[in-house]
């Protein structure tokens, strides 16, 4: 499955293109909004073939959204530092300082770290290892996944569509008050961080009470909005959404091995749902 962003990411969403590609169309859509993008494989997708007319992708991790800002405004220089970047352990070094300083660092410079890390990290996890190690003893050495040419054509492809795409740093509850609730004919897929392993995963993880706060901005906030919302399975979620429609589904994680999760899915009670079973292995 083609896949546009440069960014590698373990949760899979891609998987999902197809079904939202649907809900796109069956619901009229033409703005397709992600809160927590990360690599924002749907959305480019949804927008590079033509699906919607413009997306918003927003992340607070100022990492991830000094990436997506920089690929759209500053293409070339971020090209320049790709082509002249060696890819080995003391780049690895300096990139993972610039990222324990990246509320300060020069947005450029904290760009390509971050496409740096994901590339070189082992799942694509910011905070992981590096691929092969330290010491490079491993199978698979720290360029591995950062063929060069391939990430700049992604890079090249995806500005071309700048204008069509607003890119944001905010907490979800804010983005959805100064940004989700202005639009319209859009559809929100909430991504959130894993209720299980979000501290394991990501730089900026929740904690029972974010979940809690995101779940009654949804409920009183998105009211006559569509939107969907994807979760790992855990009793506190399905309790917190228990009054939404919602399937789970499997979905293939890339995290130090291949292997097959379970999901939540649940669904806005506007939206027109459809036969998910067509697009999704359903549990």
């Amino acid at each position: 499955m083609v896949n546009f962003s440069p960014l590698r990411y373990p949760g899979g969403k891609n998987k999902t293109y197809q079904y939202i590609k649907y809900l796109v169309e069956k619901n009229n859509i033409k703005t397709y909004i992600e809160p927590y993008a990360g690599g924002a494989e749907v959305a480019l997708k949804l927008l590079i073939n033509g699906d919607v007319k413009k997306i918003i992708i927003n992340d607070v991790d100022r990492s991830i959204y000094c990436l997506w800002h920089i690929v759209l405004t500053r293409t070339d220089e971020l090209i320049k530092l790709i082509l002249d970047t060696p890819i080995d352990i003391d780049t690895w070094h300096i990139q993972k300082q610039i990222q324990r300083q990246k509320e300060y660092a020069d947005e450029l410079q904290l760009a390509f770290s971050t496409l740096f890390l994901n590339r070189t990290n082992r799942s694509g996890i910011i905070k992981a290892g590096v691929i092969g190690g330290k010491n490079q003893e491993g199978e698979y050495k720290i360029d591995c996944r950062f063929n060069k040419q391939d990430i700049i054509s992604r890079i090249l492809k995806i500005s071309t569509f700048a204008h069509q795409i607003k890119v944001c740093n905010m907490d979800a509850l804010e983005f959805i008050e100064s940004q989700i609730k202005y639009t319209h004919k859009s559809l929100t897929f909430f991504d959130p961080p894993y209720y299980q392993k979000g501290p394991a995963l990501y730089t900026n993880f929740y904690l029972h009470e974010d979940h809690v706060k995101l779940a009654k901005a949804i409920k009183n906030k998105m009211k006559n909005k569509y939107w969907i919302l994807t979760y790992d399975i855990a009793n506190e979620i399905e309790i917190l959404y228990s009054k939404f429609n919602h399937k789970k589904y499997y979905l293939n994680y890339s995290i130090a091995k291949p292997s097959k999760g379970r999901e939540f899915m649940f669904f806005s009670k506007k939206i027109e749902s459809g036969e998910i079973e067509n697009y999704l292995n359903i549990v």
